[in-house]
């Protein structure tokens, strides 16, 4: 890379300037949404390489499609009913008069991806699917600054030994490109290393942003999270000004991140995805930069997916322990 990069201001993907993120979560139902969102559309990608995933409106994402922006990511708990909280922000950037325009309707552009916590605890007895409407309170609360940890899609996720979380981080890199990720992280895998508080992801912290606590003993603890609870839901992103081709391999790069920082990850029961947009308000950029910014994205990755754990907190009727339960005050 040019130069050295460092985190953003907010070391958070809403240091590229044009996207949103907002949060919306049910305590008792244990679960929750979270959108990113852009001042104006986005250019977007996405690669899935998880065994098991739930999406809606990622076929369009392809290059060779008609449609070549989005108006939002959703990421959604609840499995296949927390595609449903697309729709609610659907309803949301309707009435600002977003979408794509056809037959002088505004469609808005929606594709979202699904986690599994359906068994996490919480009460899933609902006479009407809630997705919806956490949709749309995630839409209506997104922010340039947002929490981590147990909030919005990661509110009820989990890992092998730990609570998951929602994380975030950001690369401002020596050409002048932002780049940035978001993932909500409920794998079947571990983010620490065998039965210690220390990360798979600890050679790529900047910082003490998860802890500073080094390297430990590169053992994975026995797989003990039931298969079908898996997933970890990413967007990396840019200011750089990249077509759907291109982001599509930044998507594809931004993967690695996944597999750095969780063991095992891309398992036959996890839905491993990457989504990759740009805001385009960047320069334009050549294969060895575009090399650059994916390697940039996989490793916000890497320590977006710490930090979810590393902030995620510990609420009444938990299944699993917190980071911060166990290793905080160490």
């Amino acid at each position: 890379m040019k130069g050295t990069p460092q985190p953003g201001p907010r070391n958070l993907i809403t240091d590229i300037a044009g996207l949103r993120v907002g949060h919306a979560q049910d305590t008792g139902l244990r679960s929750g949404v979270s959108v990113l969102m852009g001042d104006a559309p986005l250019r977007a990608g996405v690669h899935v390489m998880g065994g098991a995933p739930g999406t809606r409106e990622t076929e369009l994402l392809a290059p060779d499609r008609l449609v070549q922006e989005v108006d939002a990511l959703v990421l959604s708990g609840g499995s296949a009913f927390g595609l449903d909280a697309a729709s609610g922000v659907m309803e949301g950037l309707r009435a600002l008069g977003r979408g794509f325009a056809v037959g002088g309707m505004r469609v808005p552009i929606v594709p979202a991806a699904i986690l599994f916590d359906l068994t996490n605890g919480g009460d899933k007895d609902w006479r009407a699917n809630p997705y919806a409407a956490l949709g749309r309170a995630a839409l209506d609360a997104a922010g340039a600054d947002f929490a981590l940890g147990s909030h919005g899609a990661g509110f009820g996720a989990t890992t092998a030994r730990l609570k998951g979380g929602v994380g975030s981080a950001s690369w401002a890199l020596g050409s002048g490109v932002t780049v940035g990720a978001l993932v909500a992280v409920n794998p079947v895998g571990c983010v620490t290393m065998g039965q210690g508080p220390e990360f798979w992801a600890a050679p790529f912290e900047h910082g003490a942003e998860f802890g500073a606590r080094g390297m430990g003993q590169a053992s994975p603890v026995p797989i003990t999270k039931l298969a079908r609870e898996a997933t970890t839901l990413a967007i990396v992103a840019t200011d750089a000004a990249l077509g759907q081709a291109q982001l599509t391999r930044m998507a594809v790069a931004a993967h690695d991140g996944i597999a750095r920082a969780i063991v095992p990850a891309h398992t036959p029961f996890d839905g491993d995805i990457v989504f990759a947009v740009s805001t385009g308000t960047g320069p334009e950029v050549q294969a060895a930069e575009l090399l650059e910014i994916g390697h940039a994205g996989a490793t916000c990755l890497v320590r977006a997916i710490a930090r979810a754990v590393f902030e995620a907190r510990s609420h009444p009727g938990d299944l699993l322990p917190s980071w911060q339960a166990l290793y905080g005050a160490a």
